[in-house]
């Protein structure tokens, strides 16, 4: 009889070390790759920050990618947000969300429905490039929307159709993704912005001219610059971003308070860079999107009410869109809406059919 309990025994630990393996080996196939190249940006050479024009980029494979050398994928170009970088979000640094697990865990789910995921590294000397063309920090749209997406297309097996490429990105992310989306219609089909920022600005006193503009405006140095708050030095990277100047040394840029007056012309400089500002010019490239969506928690007031007011004008318009204020801070929840309503809204209005 003891013999026998044995016997049994080892019958079972045996079982359940081949449930183990079995499990483990299933868990490996369905994880994907990982790698972090260098693109050079012709468009980002010469840029008076000094910022190198070989780019960082991470770019998720999806698990069948190495096994299936004969399928092609839809790209699905994700921009971080201000101060972050794209190692952050690949694992490669500690950081309050890593996209990896995410999507190994969708696509286990949905194996047709894989994707290849590109985040290029957008970290300035300002911790910012916010996405847009300008002597002082590089064309960054430009980068993003022609070399970025020629490269990947030459070098990895990429659906390469505007159908089967979507663009999306948090905070500062989805401020370039709307801004670069809504002027790229033949590039990309379908956008998604989680709490894009700086949709539209704040209203300005000239009599109450914000604390933070005049610290921005009180350092003259790069060392006092690295010192500076979180806002001071986003106002440096709006201003290097919207405001450039060659001709003004060691920033090379304009801010819109100088000798602690209010500089009119330079607030409309930026004015003239929000998207809600200048929507009405790029309605009819919007309409050649498939699709637009974008998000932001309810306690992201200032960004909540700014995606209110895009609803607003793209329903004047009668674009369809997708909307919604969910209960949440900046971050809170950004991983669960990456997966559950960004990727599955990709899913949905991506193209998958093979070229």
């Amino acid at each position: 009889m003891k013999k026998h309990t044995t016997h049994c025994i080892l019958a079972i630990f045996l079982l359940l070390s081949s449930f183990s393996q079995n499990f483990a080996q299933q868990k490996d196939r369905v994880k994907g790759t990982v790698v972090r190249i260098k693109v050079h940006g012709k468009l980002l050479e010469g840029n008076l920050s000094g910022d190198s024009p070989d780019r960082y980029v991470s770019i998720y494979l999806p698990a069948s990618y190495n096994t299936n050398p004969k399928r092609r994928y839809p790209v699905v170009y994700f921009l971080h947000g201000y101060t972050d970088d794209d190692a952050k979000f690949y694992g490669f640094k500690k950081h309050w969300m890593s996209l990896p697990p995410i999507l190994d865990t969708m696509f286990a789910q949905n194996t047709k429905g894989e994707m290849i995921v590109v985040t290029p590294d957008a970290y300035t000397r300002f911790q910012g490039s916010m996405y847009s063309n300008s002597i002082t920090t590089g064309n960054w749209e430009d980068f993003v929307a022609k070399e970025l997406v020629a490269y990947i297309d030459n070098h990895y097996r990429t659906i390469s159709k505007k159908e089967s490429r979507g663009l999306c990105g948090h905070s500062m992310g989805g401020y370039g993704a709307l801004r670069i989306g809504e002027k790229n219609p033949e590039v990309f089909s379908t956008v998604y912005l989680l709490s894009p920022c700086c949709l539209v600005s704040s209203p300005m006193s000239t009599e109450a001219i914000p604390p933070g503009f005049l610290r921005a405006d009180s350092i003259k140095t790069i060392a006092e610059l690295q010192k500076a708050d979180f806002f001071t030095k986003a106002l440096f990277a709006s201003a290097a971003a919207w405001s450039p100047n060659p001709a003004n040394p060691p920033f090379y840029i304009d801010l819109p308070v100088k000798n602690g007056k209010l500089q009119p012309q330079i607030l409309q400089k930026w004015e003239a860079n929000r998207p809600l500002n200048n929507l009405d010019q790029y309605v009819y490239n919007i309409k050649k999107l498939t699709a637009i969506g974008f998000d932001a928690g309810d306690k992201d007031k200032g960004i909540a009410e700014s995606i209110r007011s895009l609803d607003t004008e793209l329903d004047a318009y009668n674009i369809k869109h997708s909307f919604e204020i969910y209960k949440g801070t900046h971050t809170s929840h950004v991983a669960d809406r990456f997966k559950n309503k960004m990727l599955q809204f990709f899913l949905k209005n991506l193209s998958f059919q093979q070229n």
